[in-house]
């Protein structure tokens, strides 16, 4: 792996990286949750809503067994492309290349839909939410988890970006734990007909490498990776500077630890 200019030279792209890195430091404990949440039962068809690489599609083919089935819905062909080569041998998942506002396949068709840390990030969460109602069968479960609001360790994230790069890329810090409120999100649901909603909240620790390790990890598993990539040595070297110094003081033993709060909603069809 390169890694020099403060990660501008960072090797993979960004839906690899997001593999590599985010993945095990927070998408697979998150992941882990939503699926205990969930309490899939072998034999269930799956749906996973902006998969991603996979990770929640890949635990729930475990959990359902051969007699299930599971396919994962996402919109960027770099993450599908990378979610199929993770599939391990023996596992069949469908990946589909769509958005959550148009899913291209038939009605009734899932027990389960599943969604991590997705809905934030729809346009329209409310068309997205109908189109999770109309593939479950009557009966059927949504369940999904969200972030936020932004923990104190990603705020100064945010803020070092927006004094050192620019302020559109602080905002995708912000828009990924921008959607927490219990309320909110229990309207949310109940507006796409949902019925007895379920929400719940709880607070997850998770140990990250070491400050300067983690925010290029961070930065190229994700949409920021363009922007550092256009940015000179003079911002990026600033920026590292500003967010490490931050940092050091969420740093416990050489880990740099992370809590964050993390919804669990279900709603059943």
């Amino acid at each position: 792996m390169v890694e020099q200019h403060f990660g501008k030279d960072y090797a993979g792209i960004p839906p690899e990286n997001y593999e590599r890195f985010f993945v095990p430091e927070i998408g697979a404990p998150l992941a882990s949750d939503l699926i205990q949440f969930a309490a899939l039962s072998p034999g269930e068809q799956v749906l996973d809503v902006a998969c991603g690489t996979g990770v929640v599609a890949r635990l729930a083919a475990e959990q359902v067994g051969p007699t299930g089935s599971v396919a994962g819905l996402d919109s960027n062909p770099g993450m599908l492309a990378v979610a199929n080569s993770a599939v391990p041998a023996g596992v069949d998942i469908q990946w589909y290349e769509a958005s959550a506002e148009a899913v291209p396949l038939p009605d009734s068709t899932f027990d389960v839909v599943l969604c991590q840390m997705g809905l934030q990030f729809f346009a329209d969460k409310h068309a997205a939410l109908k189109e999770m109602y109309r593939v479950l069968v009557p009966g059927g479960r949504l369940v999904l988890n969200l972030p936020g609001p932004t923990p104190p360790l990603f705020t100064s994230l945010s803020e070092a970006f927006r004094n050192q790069i620019n302020a559109e890329s602080a905002e995708f810090v912000n828009q990924v734990f921008s959607l927490y409120d219990t309320e909110a999100i229990r309207d949310l649901i109940s507006g796409a007909g949902f019925q007895n909603v379920a929400v719940q909240f709880s607070t997850r620790m998770l140990s990250l490498p070491s400050p300067r390790e983690f925010l290029w990890h961070y930065v190229h598993s994700t949409p920021l990776a363009g922007v550092v990539r256009r940015a000179n040595d003079e911002q990026l070297s600033s920026l590292e500077r500003e967010v490490v110094t931050e940092w050091q003081k969420f740093v416990i033993d050489r880990d740099l630890m992370l809590q964050v709060r993390v919804v669990e909603a279900a709603g059943w069809a």
